[in-house]
């Protein structure tokens, strides 16, 4: 019987093909491909199989006369910019030889070149390879164009995420009008989830397709039938992607293993994502130490402590970082799956308890100490390590992860990690005591800029704990998405009420960033300014509206499910208000010991048995298949899962049906900011294809 280890391995499957044509050669690839690269042996795997460099995708890149051999390792379509870059660091080249990978399937390929024909081998990557022979120079010269679908990177032995698709994420109601008005008034759709994949934009619908054909790649590669099933609109999308795949259907009568995968979209629970209330270590780790240069997941964990090297401003410069990333079984690789799923003290507790053994191993002269665990404390047992270079490589892993537990607990940033827990606990008390305009107009004196008169009396608003503009863009989210769940009043003046407030909190939230003398990542993306000097007010203000047209559809994101509707539960005179998350939710219908069906989880592979099933059922009892028939389940998440949800699933899991495996597949691993980048994104309908 297959487990999710046969899974978690597949990944490096695929890089084995890459693998075997990097010997003597000098390998270019691009920074998603270089992020799931990452999580499955890094450069290091290349550089064993006889790679002799690897450079970054880029036109500034060339190779010399004495590196006659070159592998392209790239995530979108060979078209376009990517085409052109290739072209360029040939030109500047002496290449004999070149082989180049695509994540994208020849089928897809098709599709984007309008070829809606199915057309024996693969003409497009063949028409590829003479290019790149005339770009050589020699038509007798060496190239080889292939799909191999290296998009997958097993974070943990719970979790795969897709770098790939960390762009991908569900529609939104603006979406809607965007597309509604690219078509007849007669055959505008309704809502979300009237939206068929051919009235998407044709970089979308290539998103959703490459997506659907790297997961049959898997269930291929592992002779796997899967049940369908989805949440939300984009999942549907997806899942009837993968369904309807040509190679999915032949594989389907004759695979031997059988798994479930339900696909969730994550505009189901955005609460979840933006809220601060998951008590786990590592989404303060996400949070609050800086992404490595051209990863969405991974963490840059400062080093330093381990040489004798004097902090300077430039000393991060001159000293590679650290990281999360344990990709060989080991004690970190062990300690890095704990700190995942476990809460915030244990993980911490597990941590110390790792740093001792370590040190203990290699006779430290450690001092122990017992009670609360201090970033001091991780520290000191850190640089009992400083320049022992045999115990610093035998240990490097959990030394990684001490330091960046270490860096976390005493950040500057943290506090406010607190500071929004706690306003979030007060928000989710009044929602159910006051309509939604109350609750929102909470927010209103916590927007003024950092250091105005109204703060610097008391001081507030120059403490660490002070909101800024990204939490508080946080905090608009972590509201809307549970606006539904308000007290109802007279709907007109509660609307009236709300556009008034509305204006007040754009006025406010735009003096707050134009006053920033930084602006965060975050509010770069959202502005397109890289600095204040760029910033008009105008520009601030035209960015917070559309950022509020997008908030309003957010209350509205769970209106086509008939039970799944909440993730609130209010307050009953004895228990306080809570949230209950989604996935809780979902996992608790599965694991159901009366097997019901569950009319929000869609049932996707059935196609036209589905159909008669749903005829016959009108006038006769018929079984559909239910997720929780087969022994294997994927969880597949749209648009990113946090860590605490993964403890959330594994508690599930143990508690309701301990034996079933569950493999957890995100395009992302979230933390907090992510999901306003994400929501307020322009290129949602138009992601970066490479076209």
């Amino acid at each position: 019987m297959l487990t999710t280890e046969d899974f978690t391995h597949f990944p490096l499957l695929m890089w084995e093909k890459v693998l075997s044509k990097v010997k003597k050669a000098v390998v270019f690839m691009d920074d998603r491909c270089a992020e799931a690269l990452h999580w499955n042996g890094g450069a290091a795997a290349l550089l064993e199989a006889g790679a002799r460099n690897l450079k970054q995708f880029s036109s500034f890149e060339a190779c010399s006369v004495n590196e006659p051999k070159a592998v392209f390792v790239v995530s979108t379509l060979l078209k376009g910019t990517t085409i052109n870059i290739i072209k360029d660091i040939i030109s500047l080249s002496h290449f004999q030889y070149c082989v180049v990978f695509t994540t994208v399937a020849h089928s897809v390929h098709l599709l984007a070149n309008n070829v809606t024909t199915e057309m024996e081998g693969s003409p497009v990557f063949e028409q590829f390879e003479e290019k790149l022979c005339e770009w050589m120079g020699n038509m007798n010269y060496t190239a080889e164009v292939m799909h191999v679908p290296v998009v997958f990177a097993p974070v943990s032995q719970q979790l795969v995420i897709l770098p790939t698709f960390a762009q991908l994420f569900p529609l939104l109601s603006p979406d809607l009008d965007t597309i509604n008005a690219k078509r007849p008034e007669k055959k505008r759709f309704g809502s979300l989830g009237d939206v068929d994949i051919h009235s998407l934009p044709a970089e979308l619908q290539i998103e959703v397709k490459s997506l659907a054909s790297a997961l049959n790649s898997m269930f291929e590669a592992t002779n796997t039938r899967e049940e369908s099933f989805a949440v939300g609109p984009m999942s549907r999308l997806i899942a009837g992607e993968l369904a309807s795949h040509p190679q999915a259907k032949n594989r389907r009568k004759t695979a031997p293993n059988k798994a479930s995968i339900i696909f969730v979209d994550r505009t189901m629970d955005l609460t979840g994502a933006v809220g601060h209330h998951g008590d786990n270590l590592v989404e303060k780790i996400l949070t609050v130490l800086r992404p490595l240069p051209g990863h969405v997941t991974d963490v840059q964990v400062d080093m330093l402590e381990l040489t004798s090297l004097q902090r300077t401003p430039h000393s991060q410069d001159t000293l590679a970082p650290g990281c999360l990333a344990q990709t060989q079984p080991s004690a970190a690789r062990s300690l890095w799956e704990a700190m995942l799923t476990s809460k915030h003290k244990e993980s911490v507790m597990e941590v110390r308890r790792q740093l001792v053994e370590a040190a203990s191993k290699e006779k430290l002269p450690i001092k122990m100490s017992m009670g609360r665990v201090t970033p001091e404390q991780l520290c000191s047992y850190v640089q009992l390590f400083r320049s022992r270079w045999g115990a610093l490589e035998s240990h490097c892993g959990v030394l990684q992860l001490g330091l960046a537990t270490s860096q976390t607990l005493r950040h500057p940033s943290l506090p406010r990690w607190d500071a929004c827990l706690a306003f979030e606990r007060l928000l989710l008390q009044a929602l159910g005591d006051s309509d939604f305009p109350a609750v929102l107009r909470q927010l209103l004196p916590l927007m003024k800029p950092r250091g105005g008169e109204d703060s610097s009396s008391s001081g507030s608003r120059l403490g660490e704990d002070e909101c800024g503009p990204d939490e508080l863009i946080l905090l608009l989210v972590y509201l809307y998405s549970l606006a539904d769940e308000a007290q109802l009043g007279d709907q007109d003046a509660v609307e009236e009420e709300l556009e008034k407030l509305e204006r007040e909190l754009i006025g406010a939230l735009t003096l707050v960033i134009t006053r920033e003398t930084e602006l965060s990542p975050l509010l770069q993306k959202l502005t397109g300014c890289a600095n204040p000097a760029e910033l008009t007010t105008e520009r601030a203000h035209s960015t917070v509206q559309k950022m509020f047209e997008t908030l309003r559809g957010l209350s509205h994101t769970r209106d086509n499910l008939k039970q799944l509707r909440s993730v609130y539960t209010a307050s009953d005179g004895v228990h306080q208000a809570t949230y209950r998350p989604f996935l809780r939710q979902i996992l608790e219908e599965v694991f159901h010991p009366d097997r019901l069906e569950c009319p929000d989880i869609e049932h996707m592979s059935g196609g036209l048995t589905d159909l008669l099933k749903t005829g016959f059922s009108m006038f006769m009892k018929v079984t559909r298949p239910h997720p929780s028939d087969n022994p294997l389940l994927f969880l597949f998440l749209v648009g990113g899962v946090t860590p605490s949800e993964l403890r959330v699933i594994k508690e599930i899991v143990s508690t309701h049906k301990p034996g079933t495996q569950v493999l957890v597949l995100s395009t992302r691993l979230l933390r907090p900011m992510d999901i306003p980048e994400l929501l307020f994104s322009t290129q949602r309908l138009a992601p970066d294809i490479g076209v």
